[in-house]
């Protein structure tokens, strides 16, 4: 038999192991599947639930080349239970 006959075994992570390299919260985890942005998890067994190695590593490298996308700030003139000074209050105090 020789290397190129031999079968490929694709690894698997449980639980522990995927917290240990993706340090986010289980349920952001579980979010982001649902919204296909993270490897979907599948069962081993009723109470196996593991997740294929080489996807979550082609995933984190995807992460990594991607740029940073940061949140707008929110627009402070808007919020109701603490105005900003300036805007509103100008007007009533003149």
């Amino acid at each position: 038999m020789t290397h190129a006959d031999q079968p490929t075994f694709r690894r698997t992570i449980r639980r522990q192991q995927l917290r240990e390299m993706v340090p986010l919260a289980d349920s952001t985890i579980y979010e982001m599947e649902r919204r296909g942005e993270f490897p979907r998890r599948f069962a081993l067994s009723p109470r196996c639930i593991v997740w294929d190695l080489a996807e979550v590593d082609a995933w984190l490298m995807a992460r990594r080349a991607a740029p940073i996308r940061r949140a707008q700030h929110p627009d402070v003139t808007k919020r109701k239970t603490r105005p900003t000074k300036g805007g509103n209050q100008a007007q009533t105090e003149a």
